[in-house]
């Protein structure tokens, strides 16, 4: 087996009054209980209402519980499950009921990270990945799992470390998407029965040794440089057999010859600067004398038919 160290962060859980032995409510609901019997004492003149009013103000205290609206509440009543309770606001009797577990129904993002993990071409890696998932029945989430959440993130640990060795360093560097959704399919079957969905796994980044990124990007040099003269030896094979073609037009038909050196001739004149030898023969062979001429006019001074030409 390889070495791994694997770390997980969970989403922070939701601070619910439902967790809490006595609300802001149930306090406010102290307060104004104790008030109203202390107000119809002075108005009555019966002391009792005191009390009554206290007494009624701490049974409100640890009665009254609030869920936000993302929230789902487990009341027990004796240590049996009673139901859900919330969003909003509930009731339950103290002493014999009590608020055991609280749910966050939102979208929870759990960051997974796996440190030098080996892939199937044994290369040490450090994955960064990021679960999306979300509880849809609080009721199974608490009776069936302890710790749903840290259930959610050793699960995910476990899939990224089996699927780390189950693909090679390429595939996880240019197919992330992919190596996400076989995350995502693996979580949620697992997931699933304790009333959890995993939305969906993103692979952040994928590191890998300074030493390894050297050689890789030695490599893709060396592909692209292969790549460079391949190009470069299919575009001569290619002007190599135009040339051949023309070859064949030209050795039967020599005045298309001619005219062809007269163009190529004319071309290299034109440029200012340039300097073209050309024997006398060819000037000759090639009635090349009207052409210098017209360009000698065309260009002023400079241009000397002979043996050698200058523009």
């Amino acid at each position: 087996m390889f070495p791994a160290i694997v770390g997980a962060r969970r989403g922070r859980s939701s601070g619910s009054s439902c967790n809490r032995p006595f609300t802001p409510e149930g306090a406010a609901a102290l307060i104004a209980l104790f008030a109203l019997g202390a107000g119809l004492a002075a108005v009555t003149k019966i002391p009792a209402f005191i009390p009554a009013g206290t007494l009624l103000g701490l049974y409100a205290l640890s009665a009254i519980k609030v869920a936000d609206q993302w929230e789902k509440a487990a009341v027990l009543r004796f240590g049996r499950y009673r139901g859900l309770r919330g969003p909003g606001l509930f009731f339950v009797i103290p002493v014999v009921e009590k608020v055991s577990g609280m749910v966050d129904q939102r979208i929870r993002v759990t960051d997974v990270t796996a440190e030098s993990a080996l892939t199937r071409d044994t290369v040490p890696v450090n994955v960064v990945a990021i679960v999306f998932w979300v509880v849809w029945d609080a009721e199974k989430c608490i009776l069936e799992v302890s710790d749903f959440g840290q259930a959610v993130q050793l699960s995910a640990q476990t899939a990224l470390l089996e699927s780390i060795g189950r693909h090679e360093l390429a595939q996880m560097i240019t197919e992330r998407e992919s190596l996400g959704k076989e995350l995502q399919r693996i979580l949620d079957a697992k997931t699933n029965p304790w009333g959890i969905t995993v939305q969906s796994v993103e692979i952040r980044d994928v590191h890998i040794p300074a030493a390894l990124e050297d050689a890789m990007s030695r490599q893709a040099q060396a592909e692209r440089e292969r790549q460079a003269r391949i190009v470069l030896g299919t575009a001569e094979t290619e002007i190599s057999a135009k040339f051949a073609e023309a070859a064949k037009v030209y050795q039967d038909n020599p005045v298309a010859l001619h005219l062809r050196a007269m163009n190529m001739l004319y071309e290299a004149i034109k440029e200012k600067g340039a300097m073209v030898i050309v024997p006398s023969s060819a000037v000759e062979t090639m009635g090349l004398g009207g052409m210098l001429a017209t360009a000698t006019l065309g260009r002023g001074p400079g241009v000397v038919p002979g043996p050698v030409i200058q523009a």
